[in-house]
């Protein structure tokens, strides 16, 4: 049987083992990025295809031109928009993972340009700003996925650990309580996510709840656990002895 933790880490022990746990959390940050968020923004200002949905401006009759031809190369590969939209953003993903962020969002609208009823595109929008660690601007393109598909369990998850990467800059418990809420639903609708069962341990040994850290840090390894640190695991045997 698992007792709720009585005591918290304190003073150097304390800063280390929450380090830790944001390079375990933090995956959106994780990606080497080429270049600053000012220099993105200040880009971006004048380069509609660095924006979430072309910004949604007009476009020319040359790009619209340049569209329509761009659709028809993609359905002759992919059959259909949804399966061409679902690959860019696969690309978009492996760019972002490189840390080449203008080649992801560039991928990202295309998958957009697609299918705007593919909420994977705004998830590939909200990890572009959440590795700027813009967390207003990538939970808003998160919500607009979630509001095209409230069960997608990747968004769910990715929104929960902003609102985590938040708390461990402010220590606002109100943050790390909407993150773990955020993982429950995202958990209520896929049990056998490594990432959400992972990051529920994670949540709720800093919020003291040893039986529950533990239980999800078991599902997690029966899972496979490939995500463990190392350290995570020590923390919380030390901190949660049963």
């Amino acid at each position: 049987m698992f007792w709720p933790m009585r005591r918290t880490v304190s003073g150097n022990s304390s800063m280390k083992y929450i380090f830790t746990l944001i390079i375990s959390m933090a995956f959106l940050s994780s990606f080497a990025q080429q270049m600053s968020y000012d220099d993105w923004k200040k880009e971006a200002s004048t380069e509609i295809n660095l924006q979430p949905e072309y910004g949604n401006v007009k476009k020319t009759k040359e790009q619209l031109e340049d569209d329509r031809t761009f659709i028809e190369t993609v359905l002759k590969q992919d059959t259909t928009r949804r399966k061409g939209s679902e690959h860019l953003v696969s690309l978009g993903f492996n760019y972002l993972a490189r840390g080449d962020m203008e080649t992801a969002m560039k991928r990202f609208n295309q998958a957009w340009l697609l299918d705007p009823r593919n909420e994977n595109a705004y998830w590939g929008f909200g990890a572009i700003y959440g590795t700027f660690n813009d967390y207003d601007m990538a939970i808003n393109e998160y919500d607009k996925g979630l509001a095209i598909n409230p069960e997608s369990t990747v968004i769910l998850t990715d929104k929960a650990t902003l609102y985590f990467m938040q708390f461990q800059h402010d220590q606002n418990t109100a943050k790390l309580n909407i993150a773990i809420e955020l993982l429950k639903e995202s958990y209520g609708i896929d049990s056998k996510s490594v990432n959400t069962t992972y990051k529920l341990s994670i949540c709720y040994f800093l919020s003291k709840d040893c039986a529950d850290a533990w239980k999800y840090y078991n599902e997690c390894k029966r899972l496979g656990g490939q995500q463990i640190a190392e350290n995570y695991t020590n923390a919380l045997k030390s901190m949660c002895a049963n």
